[in-house]
């Protein structure tokens, strides 16, 4: 398997001799509603959307993961795979194969890699986003990714699992808590399906934030300080952490 980071969540996969784009913002700065006072994510150039994609893989609907100004650039002739929230995204773009994956589902992409969909993460008290499981149907290696630290303990019943994509950097707000769960439920996860390999996900790279909700947002933990927890539980896993760019092969 090879991985390049592309910042934030986004990521490009190569697995099954299949080139998977998940969650991408390549293009163009990131608010939520238009409200770029509360928050905006920038960067000094768009990073150049890769070819011979494969699949356009979204874990949710929320723009940092479904991102509408990257997503109406891309080739709406590339399959997609979503969670029900982020099809309604792609739908609106007029994407022509759109694949909608509840908990429990399953998608093969060219008979070369299955893709399963767990419960993830919480948006607000009744939306559950995906989380995947990716399976190289030649050879069974596995990749687990959940962009916002949230686990399903589904997840023990299929361990090991070769590489988990995760943040482990803790991201919360006073009062309302944590945004993004790193460090501990990264720990957990570790334990539960004792991967070869971590990669940290949903960092800034490359990335400059603004807006009055950044002042408020406190950050906690460090891949030193994960490795070495990892370590102090007897834990073989190895931490990852790619440049924006950069490709990795595991």
């Amino acid at each position: 398997m090879n991985f390049t980071w592309l910042d934030s969540n986004s990521w490009l996969v190569e697995i099954g001799e299949q080139r998977i784009l998940i969650d991408p913002w390549l293009i163009g700065d990131l608010t939520f509603n238009n409200l770029d006072w509360l928050f905006k994510g920038s960067r000094s150039q768009d990073r150049s959307i890769p070819d011979n994609i494969n699949l356009i893989l979204l874990s949710q609907g929320l723009e940092d993961h479904a991102h509408p100004p990257t997503l109406k650039q891309l080739d709406k002739n590339i399959p997609v795979v979503a969670s029900p929230n982020a099809v309604k995204v792609v739908e609106k773009l007029g994407y022509q194969q759109i694949i909608s994956l509840n908990h429990g589902e399953t998608f093969t992409l060219n008979q070369q890699v299955e893709i399963k969909a767990f419960p993830g993460s919480p948006i607000g008290p009744t939306l559950l986003e995906n989380g995947y499981l990716l399976k190289d149907l030649a050879n069974n290696s596995t990749l687990y990714y959940e962009p916002h630290g949230y686990h399903s303990p589904q997840l023990q019943e299929i361990a090991p699992i070769d590489v988990v994509i995760t943040p482990i950097i803790d991201l919360s707000l006073p009062v309302l808590g944590p945004i993004i769960k790193g460090m501990n439920s990264a720990l957990e996860v570790a334990k539960s399906v004792k991967p070869r390999f971590m990669l940290p996900t949903a960092a800034g790279g490359d990335i400059l934030f603004e807006g009055l909700l950044v002042k408020f947002l406190q950050a906690r933990g460090t891949v030193e300080e994960f490795q070495t927890l990892l370590e102090k539980n007897n834990l073989t896993t190895q931490v990852i952490a790619p440049k924006p760019g950069e490709k990795v092969m595991v």
